[in-house]
């Protein structure tokens, strides 16, 4: 009896009743909705996330021709599909933890479990090239709290001419970071460094910082879904009103900046608190077209303004 028949004896009911790729989306998407499994890392419903389990398990991209849903899986690999949908269901991982791989600004990178799933709406600033906030053509870079690097490695696409500092407190970031820079390319241009906030970076100095630094609070860190609280805590929490770290950043940030140098740096829902904690400080908040918020810029001239509101918190 062939691997790929059917009647395979001993294969469980599924695995019987299961022939195309269409039948395998359609079963992970209906077993994934009776889960109740959390969307965000990617995708946001439960179709999407099973065809692009389904398509990487097959090593087909995503968009590939509607007529292959309806081309029918050997044996092998409807136990190779099988086993992914349900690691899904099981193990309550974000897709991106079982492909190894995720995608920021039309980018491929490769993430685990020691960073964040790449989400964050900086991206389209970067397409847009960080305008009109960005005065100067950026020859130094910081990306701060890099996790897999995306953000940085983004910047250095969009800037051909910068040095980009890759920095994060987490010798395991730091590790995933050196992979993606090594995978496009970018030892000559691009640096991991691993640093609790400035301390690794001394005599540095950029005309763009990013950051995407931890900003979740304490209660939203409790209440996250399953999903989340697969991603390292570490990159998540700061305090109880998630804004531990942006405090000390404000406070710092400008002796790492270029004279006309500017901060980006994401918050998320911790924007109000942010605000209520600095009402004098006339942070910019850019509008998304593609979805998201909570990222604010400010000037360097901006922070030394404002330095002694920052110092007293």
């Amino acid at each position: 009896m062939t691997e790929n028949r059917e009647s395979a004896p001993g294969c469980p009911e599924d695995l019987r009743d299961l022939c195309t790729l269409l039948d395998f989306v359609r079963w992970g998407a209906s077993r994934f909705n009776e889960a109740g499994l959390w969307f965000g890392h990617g995708t946001d419903n439960a179709w999407d996330e099973a065809l692009l389990l389904v398509m990487h398990t097959l090593h087909l991209p995503v968009d590939s021709k509607p007529e292959v849903l309806q081309a029918r899986l050997t044996m092998h690999e409807r136990r190779e599909v099988m086993a992914i949908l349900k690691r899904r269901v099981e193990e309550r991982l974000p897709a991106a933890y079982l492909t190894h791989e995720a995608h920021f600004c039309d980018m491929t990178f490769y993430v685990d479990s020691r960073v964040l799933v790449p989400r964050s709406p900086i991206g389209e600033l970067i397409r847009q090239e960080f305008q009109p906030w960005l005065a100067v053509e950026p020859l130094a870079i910081l990306d701060l709290c890099c996790g897999s690097g995306c953000i940085g490695i983004a910047c250095a696409e969009a800037f051909p001419e910068a040095r980009v500092d890759l920095s994060d407190i987490s010798s395991g970031a730091i590790e995933v970071a050196q992979i993606n820079i090594n995978r496009h390319q970018l030892n000559e241009r691009v640096r991991a460094v691993q640093s609790d906030m400035f301390a690794g970076l001394e005599g540095c100095s950029y005309e763009l910082i990013v950051c995407n630094p931890p900003y979740v609070d304490a209660r939203d860190l409790a209440e996250m879904p399953a999903e989340y609280q697969a991603e390292p805590e570490i990159a998540l929490g700061s305090g109880d009103d998630g804004l531990d770290f942006t405090r000390q950043l404000l406070l710092e940030a400008a002796n790492y900046l270029q004279p006309e140098g500017i901060l980006v740096c994401e918050v998320g829902n911790s924007w109000e608190a942010l605000e209520k904690a600095f009402p004098e400080v006339p942070f910019l908040w850019p509008e998304f077209e593609d979805g998201g918020h909570g990222v604010f810029v400010i000037s360097r001239e901006e922070l030394l303004a404002y330095q002694g509101h920052f110092a007293q918190e």
